[in-house]
């Protein structure tokens, strides 16, 4: 491996630099959810970012006390029901793999994997509705399929706790339009990376990787072992 980091827009990183940014970033993740009983909903895909960002949290975590790890930590998964076959094997052993590990491991994680309403699928809304084919301008099965589910289990866990903060792992480097939304909800921030959702109250939204670029996310990946014993 070079000295260099290399591709993206964002500025290059030296390894050095990188891993300095790993360890400060450990320490504010530990920091965050010591300081209150907020708890936290991580929404992963179980694509590159978002198992980064559960892999980054679960090393985080780990490395405190038993007796600190006292808040539970929901990691949600949304399967839409015609998700191609492969990869709802592989997300369905992923979350298996994580739970015995989180057992094992005595973790604090919690993983859950929702589904949208039975109004609000695929093949309701295209036959039973007569919607209109998906397509560039109007994709309504992302918001009924994917958005909704999740907003409902946020939802709940407000009613019950009050507040949420939200993990994603969003990205700068990933498109333009990406960066224009993540620097215009960065107006309202508690602190560094946790920004207002502007879907729902009493949820913040906690960005860690928001400034990494797609090579040191496939780095983090490849150099540093996967906790729950997945294979990145």
């Amino acid at each position: 491996m070079t000295d260099t980091l290399k591709s993206d827009k964002s500025p290059i990183r030296t390894i050095a630099e990188f891993v300095e940014d790993l360890n400060y970033l450990t320490q504010e993740i530990q920091e965050l959810y010591c300081a209150d009983t907020i708890p936290w909903v991580v929404g992963v895909s179980w694509g590159k970012d978002s198992t980064s960002i559960l892999q980054l949290i679960w090393n985080a975590i780990a490395a405190l006390p038993l007796e600190k790890r006292n808040k539970t930590i929901h990691i949600i998964t949304t399967d839409t029901f015609v998700e191609n076959p492969i990869v709802s094997t592989w997300v369905r052993r992923c979350i298996r793999q994580l739970t015995e590990a989180a057992k094992q491991q005595q973790m604090p994680v919690k993983s859950h994997l929702l589904h949208p309403e039975v109004d609000a699928t695929f093949w309701v809304c295209l036959i039973g509705k007569g919607y209109p084919a998906p397509r560039r301008g109007f994709r309504w099965c992302t918001d009924r399929m994917k958005i909704q589910p999740v907003n409902n289990f946020i939802r709940n866990l407000v009613r019950v706790h009050c507040e949420t903060i939200v993990v994603l792992g969003i990205r700068k480097a990933e498109s333009q339009a990406r960066a224009i939304a993540m620097k215009k909800h960065e107006i309202g921030r508690v602190r560094d990376r946790l920004s207002p959702n502007g879907r729902l109250i009493n949820s913040l939204i906690y960005t860690p990787i928001e400034d990494w670029r797609t090579d040191e996310v496939w780095m983090y990946l490849m150099q540093w072992e996967n906790p729950w014993g997945g294979d990145n």
